[in-house]
């Protein structure tokens, strides 16, 4: 961890005190955990402070974490991770929040502290499933209007729920059933034992 990392650290702890509820360095940044119901307030010091000056957000994100590490992760399923810039001082911090409810997670909308949070936003909403109160257009975003569900959500079927085709009788589009079997494609090369030798090549 640079110098100038380990002040920022210092720097958060002092600012934001029990807020905080984690600070580790990783990735080549420091990524801090608060919890959903600091997450406006902590924000807007993130913001406002002079000494800390994180005018931009650069990108959002959801998470879902089941099945995390290898199954042996136990807490909340989804987190929203942002990515925070502060031209200011030359400095990138890694924020991290919680829902607390993982049949409905909901956290608070950073919309009205960064403009650039309206499509994150709703790219989160639409993908994991995660709402944000207080976003004044919150609707999908990179998924069909009719869509069900959340395809990045860990439990999402790979072939989807359904699936849609251009009718020529009725002219139009039209969803239906799946009809694609779920099927493990294992590459021929590990499958066929002898493939090497057929192609005249030499095992090693």
């Amino acid at each position: 961890m640079s110098t100038r990392t380990e002040q920022l650290q210092e720097t958060l702890r002092e600012i934001l005190g029990e807020r905080l509820q984690s600070a580790a360095f990783a990735l080549g940044e420091l990524t801090v955990v608060v919890k959903g119901g600091d997450l406006i307030e902590v924000c807007r010091t993130l913001r406002d402070d002079p000494r800390l000056a994180f005018e931009q957000l650069i990108d959002l994100c959801g998470v879902d974490y089941s099945e995390y590490g290898d199954g042996g992760y136990e807490g909340p399923r989804f987190a929203v991770v942002y990515h925070l810039l502060s031209v200011k001082h030359n400095l990138r911090l890694r924020l991290r929040c919680f829902a607390p409810n993982d049949d409905f997670p909901v956290l608070a909308s950073v919309l009205p502290l960064w403009s650039s949070a309206n499509w994150y936003e709703r790219e989160a909403f639409d993908l994991y499933g995660i709402m944000f109160t207080g976003h004044p257009d919150l609707r999908r975003l990179l998924t069909d209007y009719g869509f069900v569900g959340h395809p990045f959500r860990k439990d999402f079927p790979l072939s989807g729920n359904v699936e849609m085709r251009y009718d020529p009788d009725q002219k139009r589009v039209i969803y239906q059933p799946v009809t694609i079997e779920p099927r493990v494609i294992t590459p021929r090369i590990v499958r066929e034992e002898n493939y090497a030798d057929s192609e005249g090549f030499r095992k090693g």
